[in-house]
């Protein structure tokens, strides 16, 4: 079974695809082989498509920390609005006992009593 080195290039060059049903190898049609050629470019689109890959989980990834990252410094400056909330309050109710605590010292206080200036220069 010795092969002439045309069919061996047939081989090389072509593709046997059967058709469905058919056994007997007399009817295989002969579609042209790919050229080498063509697995490199489908390679470098493949490493292609795998950087922009990449380059896109990274970029992702680079979001998503930052989205985490704002939510934590969202999550800060709520508590701390709440905390600024409360103490406003505590203040201003403090605000409120201090200056009734004042008008109280200053209704009994002769000081700022208020005075009938007419009987006072007869």
């Amino acid at each position: 079974m010795d092969r002439s080195r045309k069919e061996e290039e047939e081989d090389s060059t072509f593709t046997n695809i059967s058709l469905a049903d058919d056994i007997d190898h007399s009817s295989r049609i002969l579609y042209p082989r790919p050229k080498s050629l063509l697995p490199k470019m489908m390679n470098a689109d493949m490493d292609a498509v795998d950087a922009e890959n990449q380059v896109e989980l990274e970029e992702k990834t680079r979001l998503i920390n930052q989205v985490l990252e704002l939510q934590h410094t969202l999550e800060d400056l709520s508590a701390r609005v709440d905390a600024v909330k409360e103490e406003n309050l505590k203040l201003k109710s403090e605000n409120q006992v201090l200056g009734q605590y004042i008008e109280n010292l200053m209704s009994a206080s002769s000081v700022f009593q208020t005075t009938d200036t007419k009987s006072k220069r007869k």
